[in-house]
């Protein structure tokens, strides 16, 4: 059976949705969400506290993990007040499913590609909340890869609810 997703264009629209979820496990892909592809250093170190901040205020969440398949790592990675940070750079997604296994359920994957992040969401077992900013000025790579999304979308998951 295909699961459902959830396709949504802001933080503040996500969050509600995790809530709403109840997960105690939260996944955020890097790029775009948390820092743009061709930010700098100071803006992913900036982006990863700032969505931290908002998400170890979402209530139940135990595990906050960040995962990118780029090699980039924040200068400085601190730890929640009682949520346990996890930064992946290099991770594999969505070939790698060892490093989330032991992460509490329900969990929930919010990523911008459905061909990377909404597999691994699949794989795991977790919701998969699709973050869809504008696409103007998206790299050649994030748009091909937005295709190739939209089509095996349908064998994956039901209509963004």
């Amino acid at each position: 059976m295909r699961a459902g997703f959830d396709r949504l264009a802001g933080v503040d629209d996500v969050l509600d949705r995790v809530r709403e979820l109840s997960a105690r496990t939260l996944l955020f892909d890097i790029e775009p969400l948390v820092a743009y592809w061709d930010s700098d250093q100071e803006a992913l170190d900036r982006g990863v506290a700032a969505v931290l901040s908002q998400a170890e205020a979402v209530p139940g969440v135990q595990v906050v993990c960040f995962a990118t398949n780029s090699v980039r790592r924040p200068s400085v990675l601190s730890q929640g007040a009682g949520v346990r940070v996890v930064y992946l750079a290099s991770a594999g997604k969505p070939l790698r499913t060892a490093p989330y296994r032991s992460f509490p359920r329900p969990g929930v994957v919010i990523g911008d590609q459905i061909a990377t992040d909404g597999i691994l969401a699949r794989r795991l077992g977790y919701a998969f909340v699709q973050y869809h900013p504008p696409l103007g000025g998206l790299p050649a790579g994030p748009r091909l890869m937005d295709r190739v999304g939209r089509l095996v979308r349908p064998l994956l998951f039901t209509r963004p609810g």
